[in-house]
């Protein structure tokens, strides 16, 4: 099918309810988008703000007494919406709601509503809260859909995608004894939230046991606002490198070492980070590269630093570019190493690959933006998610809504009701044409 043709039928059939529903014409006699209740929804969002609540911002870190209460708020909410919520073996909340054939997967929609220290009511909860007043739209207005729906909560998600990864089998025995941010190892967490950590492979999933799974979530960037859009269309979730580089070189005496004698580290440490940063920027495109942390040894006023311990965030949506961009860095890195006489080592902290959305998926939520007329444009995530975990089992997309200044991670992350309602009538419109056009 051509592209055009899948689009425009697409949009057609986002706007058209399923069984028992009653078609609505609109402009011309074209059908109507459905909606959901945008006040209802930003009313759960005010409640929830003040589960976690300190002076410092919103805390709901995974295990901890607030994110217990946010979950048990949360549960209370599926079951508010005519919902049945259980708990798989992890410790994710999910609720299924029956679809008109019951050989087809599930449609998954959903997020996540841990916290990280001192962050904002807004990264997670928006996907969440909307993906269950999706279900509950659903069924007030009569329409139920050839496929099941899923309404998933993941747990632990700003701890590393732990409920998720446990979903696809990543989830190794040994992650089991990590310590979470609660300071409760992964063990004792999912023990506490009601999961079994002895029997995490009962949750585990494989490709075809989801139809296709759509995460709504704030943009935590400025894109959106800085182009006057309402809606972005995620195209895919970066991958990252994160390296840990050591540079070693000779601690000596401040006063009495000549300048042209030193084996500076620090020096070295100095130009290596704007030579990373010239290095990214040299090419156009969305790649990023953030040197985050820096412990210098000794660390004092009167010694030339010996030892510098330094760390790369390389993050890009072309896993071939990032190749290309770790080699570069090796390579500057010599290059300075042989001008300071020191020496430079890598150490490879995190490696994960990006994870394209389907284009189909990706179709879909352009269409229910068009047909709500919203204005919308295709963007990266910078930032990884719950649906980067799920990619690798069932097709993916993302919709974005715009973080107000880009901020996010922050007490100051908000999102305008308006487009957390624009959001989520994209996500009901979109999980009814994927209904559709999905086997």
């Amino acid at each position: 099918m051509l592209r055009r043709t899948f689009l425009q039928q697409a949009a057609a059939l986002a706007a058209v309810p399923a069984l028992g529903g009653t078609i609505v014409r609109g402009y011309r006699g074209q059908p109507t988008p459905l909606r959901v209740n945008g006040e209802r929804l930003n009313g759960m969002l005010a409640q929830f703000d003040r589960i976690g609540r300190t002076a410092g911002g919103i805390n709901r870190v995974a295990y901890s007494d607030a994110d217990l209460a946010g979950r048990k708020f949360t549960l209370d909410l599926f079951r508010q919406s005519g919902l049945t919520p259980r708990l798989d073996t992890l410790g994710n909340i999910i609720a299924r709601v029956p679809g008109t054939d019951a050989k087809l997967s599930p449609i998954m929609i959903g997020s996540h509503i841990d916290s990280v220290t001192d962050g904002g009511n807004y990264d997670g909860p928006v996907g969440s809260f909307s993906a269950i007043e999706v279900a509950r739209s659903l069924a007030e207005q009569r329409v139920r859909l050839r496929h099941p729906i899923d309404v998933v909560v993941w747990q632990n998600e700003e701890g590393g995608t732990v409920g998720s990864q446990g979903f696809i089998g990543l989830l190794k025995p040994e992650d089991l004894s990590k310590v979470a941010r609660s300071g409760k190892t992964l063990r004792e967490g999912i023990t506490l939230i009601g999961g079994d950590p002895d029997r995490i492979g009962e949750s585990v999933k494989r490709k075809g046991d989801v139809a296709c799974y759509i995460e709504l979530h704030i943009e935590q960037g400025g894109l959106l606002e800085r182009g006057s859009r309402q809606i972005g269309v995620v195209e895919g979730i970066v991958g990252l490198r994160w390296f840990e580089v050591t540079i070693k070189g000779f601690s000596n005496h401040a006063g009495t070492t000549p300048m042209d004698q030193r084996q500076d580290a620090m020096l070295a440490a100095a130009r290596f980070t704007v030579a990373v940063n010239e290095a990214v920027r040299s090419e156009p495109g969305r790649q990023v590269a953030t040197v985050g942390r820096m412990n210098v040894t000794p660390n004092t006023t009167n010694v030339i630093p010996g030892q510098v311990v330094m760390t790369i965030d390389l993050r890009d949506i072309d896993g071939a570019k990032l190749e290309r961009f770790a080699a570069r860095f090796r390579q500057i890195a010599k290059e300075i190493g042989d001008a300071t006489r020191t020496e430079f080592s890598f150490a490879i902290n995190a490696n994960s690959q990006p994870a394209l959305a389907d284009p189909r998926v990706m179709d879909v939520v352009q269409a229910s933006a068009a047909a709500l007329q919203l204005t919308h444009q295709r963007m990266p995530s910078g930032a990884g998610h719950d649906a980067q975990e799920v990619a690798h089992i069932a097709p993916m997309g993302m919709i974005f809504v715009p973080s107000v200044g880009g901020i996010s991670h922050s007490p100051r992350e908000f999102t305008k009701p308006e487009d957390v309602a624009h959001g989520a009538n994209v996500l009901l419109n979109a999980v009814i044409a994927a209904d559709r056009a999905l086997a």
